[in-house]
């Protein structure tokens, strides 16, 4: 197989077009992600999935934002709604281990609806820590406020997935629970010291550095790196994610589409590879963009391609507990929420 390039692109709609097929095969984007934008009933999902595979020639992972609450792109009627990190959490504040359990059935039940559909990589669990006044665009997708509590979960939420087949990805590293702005919109800046990103932000990710993949935050640091979003920068990611996290599996980069990082497409794209991520994520399908895109981003290869290859082999077989008795399980957890 030729090998696939640094990137993982969206797509337009409820199917491929011809021009995207072909855009697709000749330009071997390592994976694919799905939006709301492309979701319409179950049997569509999986013909979309297996398009998508068919159009690069192998079997693609292929990713969803699936984390509950707000951030749930596949709902009601095709998949159940399920509640939010927060409802979590807050469960977990009042007894630790049906928190606990909570996180790991809902992972599972996650689990057991995208595979079903073919989807086998969810963006999950959220390990950022917000702070007080911080954007809610974290808001109540967090398990908790404080490192301690999104570490419990978060191991949780990952076993679940894997449990099931499929793999996390941890996001937003090293933190982005104390920005005080919308990176979808703009650019955040924390000014907080080192000493205290290491006490309050980094340790879920600490703790969790061994998972396979991650997703990068476009936030500044600017006790660490003043001129650049940790997404583009060398020193938050050699500095932080690598040396003081530990982290040295797949780094995604967010949305290189979203208005905190400055630039054009392309741009954007040659910074996120030059910074040390391994992977360009492109979620919005336009193919303008899509085409700057894969003019900057490289093909996989040495440590990039080792990471990459580690997260193919990742991939394990579900175990066979019962669906509806763990389901009924965590419906009844939440009956009356």
């Amino acid at each position: 197989m030729t090998e696939s390039k640094a990137m993982i692109l969206g797509c337009s709609g409820l199917s491929l077009t011809s021009e995207e097929k072909a855009f697709y095969r000749g330009e071997r984007p390592w994976g694919f992600i799905l939006f709301g934008r492309n979701i319409s009933e179950a049997r569509q999902i999986t013909d979309l999935v297996a398009e998508l595979r068919d159009s690069v020639g192998w079997h693609a992972p292929v990713l969803i934002d699936q984390e509950g609450g707000r951030v749930q792109r596949i709902r009601p009627p095709v998949l159940a709604r399920y509640p939010s990190g927060q409802t979590l959490g807050d469960l977990y504040r009042r007894d630790r281990m049906l928190g606990l359990r909570a996180a790991w059935l809902m992972s599972r039940l996650h689990a057991f609806d995208l595979s079903s559909l073919g989807i086998d990589v969810d963006c999950l669990p959220v390990l950022d820590v917000p702070v007080e006044g911080s954007s809610n665009v974290i808001g109540d997708r967090a398990y908790g406020g404080d490192p301690e509590t999104v570490i419990a979960m978060g191991r949780a939420v990952a076993a679940g997935l894997k449990a099931g087949g499929l793999l996390p990805v941890m996001k937003h590293m090293p933190g982005h629970g104390r920005g005080f702005a919308d990176s979808h919109l703009e650019l955040p800046v924390v000014t907080v010291s080192r000493d205290e990103l290491e006490l309050h932000d980094f340790p879920p990710f600490v703790a969790m550095k061994d998972e396979l993949m991650a997703m990068t935050c476009h936030v500044v640091f600017a006790a660490i790196d003043p001129d650049n979003p940790a997404t583009t920068s060398r020193k938050v990611i050699d500095g932080i994610i690598r040396e003081h996290i530990g982290f040295n599996g797949l780094l995604l980069s967010d949305d290189s589409s979203m208005n905190a990082l400055s630039g054009t497409i392309g741009e954007r794209a040659a910074n996120i590879i030059a910074g040390g991520c391994d992977i360009v994520l492109h979620c919005n399908g336009n193919m303008d963009e899509m085409l700057d895109v894969v003019a900057n981003v490289p093909p996989l290869a040495g440590i990039s391609l080792a990471r990459a290859k580690a997260v193919e082999a990742g991939f394990a077989a579900p175990d066979t507990s019962d669906e509806a008795e763990l389901r009924a399980e965590f419906e009844a957890m939440f009956a009356t929420v």
